[in-house]
């Protein structure tokens, strides 16, 4: 009887916690994420050491980070599934929040065929789950290292060329939570999408207006797949031009996701 006291107890008073205080409800809501997330991404291991280095083998840790989202009241839309590229690798570009943006990932992924995401080596030596990563293709590049890291960009363009493979990229470069503007674009993702030959597709998330500092609220993530641009014919000299138009596109998607799911909460 003793036994089971405690843990009552402890899910009672975590229970009133999270009626009474909204900051205790944020950090358990983040605590729940981040278990559920290393869960998602180290049970399903042994099952991708069948077929390492397989995107695939991110689909399961996916629909477990799908499932976390409704634990957390957030629910998800995915819109301008008809302009998924077809038939070609890509370059696909992603306005960058907040560590929850793994679920957006999550819902991309199934989405698009063949993706992989960079990351810098450093995620690789957390075990288990830099393990995981390298199993469904994550490619991780040495940042501080200057040569090494070029050297990964081709390489990585001539993965997207020969798989046809669709790297999922962040151009600001660093997380942008409660700015009504996204951050300047760094040049990587145009210099891989120019090398590669291979169109640029653009994804915007409306801005997560229910998260907050020790705030975490329910709310909603909507997120549009635009058309792409293409980069047949372009050379570096093209970029800064690729830049402007790919920020100008993405910038007024994430305004008017964001406008629409303001007026979605407010009737």
């Amino acid at each position: 009887m003793a036994v089971l006291v405690w843990p009552l107890a402890v899910v009672a008073f975590l229970a009133l916690l999270w009626t009474v205080s909204s900051v205790a409800r944020c950090l358990i809501k983040w605590t729940v994420f981040v278990v559920v997330s290393l869960i998602s991404a180290c049970v399903p291991i042994p099952l991708m050491l069948l077929r390492p280095r397989d995107s695939r083998n991110a689909l399961i840790p996916s629909a477990g980070f799908r499932a976390c989202s409704r634990i957390l009241g957030i629910s998800l839309k995915v819109e301008g599934k008809e302009n998924v590229v077809k038939g070609s690798g890509t370059v696909v570009v992603i306005n960058h929040q907040s560590f929850l943006d793994l679920i957006v990932l999550a819902c991309v992924w199934p989405v698009m065929d063949n993706c992989t995401v960079i990351s810098k080596k450093e995620i690789f030596y957390l075990q288990p789950f830099g393990l995981a990563s390298w199993l469904w293709g994550t490619i991780f590049i040495d940042r501080v290292n200057a040569k090494d890291a070029q050297g990964r960009v081709n390489q990585t363009a001539e993965i997207i060329r020969k798989r046809k493979a669709r790297v999922l990229m962040f151009p600001e470069g660093t997380r942008n939570l409660g700015n009504k503007k996204l951050l300047p674009f760094k040049k990587g993702a145009f210099h891989l999408a120019v090398s590669s030959g291979c169109p640029i597709q653009p994804v915007a998330v409306s801005r997560y207006r229910f998260l907050g500092p020790l705030r975490f609220d329910s709310g909603s993530i909507k997120i549009k797949i635009l058309p792409s641009i293409d980069t047949k014919g372009l050379t570096k000299d093209d970029i800064p031009k690729l830049i402007d138009e790919t920020y100008a596109a993405l910038s007024e998607s994430v305004d008017l996701l964001s406008a629409d799911d303001a007026a979605s909460a407010t009737t």
